[in-house]
């Protein structure tokens, strides 16, 4: 999870640090100091330009596959976002259900600062239907990109909650690979206890389902019923899965290269990392050109 949520704000942390250069550089009042600054904005903007690039090449030159013929490898695919197992999962925040969820808990602190309390994001697996079949997408370690955000404040908390939706289009691009049924690697206790935590996360629903005596807690006897529940889910998701001949899932590249899910287009997406190269080309020249200047005022 850490790693996804360095991918997904790489871009906002750089900008972040070339404004806290400038600022730096204003305070210094030297032109020592703003020739030092000046220098690492440019490098910086180097460095978020090739990022941008790279994104928006490897969404621009990979075409896009069919779930029924797609070759072994680096591929794109689009379709409809399906639970697995025919169970969405319910985000903890709203208990919307959803394919994957990420959260954020804020509260306000004495100097009306928003302090993070609690976060998070969902890592199950969900399905891509492209009408020529079925593929398993495991988020783990993907850069979400997600339109759907919600924000709302109650007291001196603040809730935000970023969503893919159920049967919303879905844009992929990671590792395709083909198993058959007997290659798949399902772990029913891990899944299990992954299924607990999920219910855990949302108490008012694990209220709803389990608390038999209505009396506001989970008691031994009904933690055990959910138990059971759980690994009957698991069970279906499970052989399900095993049904099927092959199966097909889209996960991280081995190699490092690009993991990206969204519920934006094609075209959305690489516009959005070709405004960020264009932008830090105007950062880079940028400062360059005041850098020239800075020497040629001594």
């Amino acid at each position: 999870m850490l790693g996804s949520f360095r991918r997904e704000y790489a871009k906002l942390v750089t900008s972040c640090g070339q404004l806290l250069l400038l600022f730096i550089g204003v305070k210094l009042e030297s032109r020592t100091g703003w020739l030092g600054c000046l220098g690492l904005i440019a490098v910086l903007s180097v460095f978020t330009w090739a990022s941008a690039y790279r994104r928006a090449r490897a969404i621009s030159d990979t075409p896009t596959a069919r779930v029924g013929s797609a070759a072994q490898g680096y591929t794109e695919l689009r379709g409809i976002g399906k639970p697995l197992g025919g169970t969405p999962l319910l985000s903890p925040l709203s208990s919307l259900p959803c394919l994957w969820f990420r959260y954020l808990v804020e509260r306000k602190d004495k100097e009306s600062r928003w302090i993070n309390e609690s976060s998070g994001e969902s890592d199950a697996s969900f399905l891509v239907d492209d009408g020529s079949g079925e593929c398993l997408v495991d988020p783990e370690g993907a850069e979400m990109q997600i339109s759907r955000k919600d924000t709302w404040t109650r007291g001196n908390h603040r809730y935000t909650e970023w969503l893919l939706i159920e049967r919303s289009p879905v844009y992929a691009l990671g590792e395709f690979i083909t198993r058959g049924s007997v290659d798949l690697e399902l772990d029913s206790n891990e899944d299990v206890k992954a299924l607990l935590a999920e219910w855990k996360n949302n108490p008012a629903e694990l209220q709803k389902r389990f608390d038999l005596d209505s009396d506001g807690q989970i008691n031994a006897q009904e933690w055990e019923l959910a138990r059971a529940q759980a690994k009957r889910e698991v069970a279906t998701m499970h052989r399900e899965a095993r049904n099927n001949a092959e199966v097909s899932i889209l996960r991280a590249p081995a190699d490092g290269r690009m993991f990206l899910i969204s519920d934006l287009d094609e075209s959305k997406l690489a516009g959005k990392y070709r405004l960020w190269i264009w932008l830090h080309l105007a950062i880079f020249f940028g400062s360059l050109i005041a850098y020239a200047m800075v020497l040629r005022s001594a």
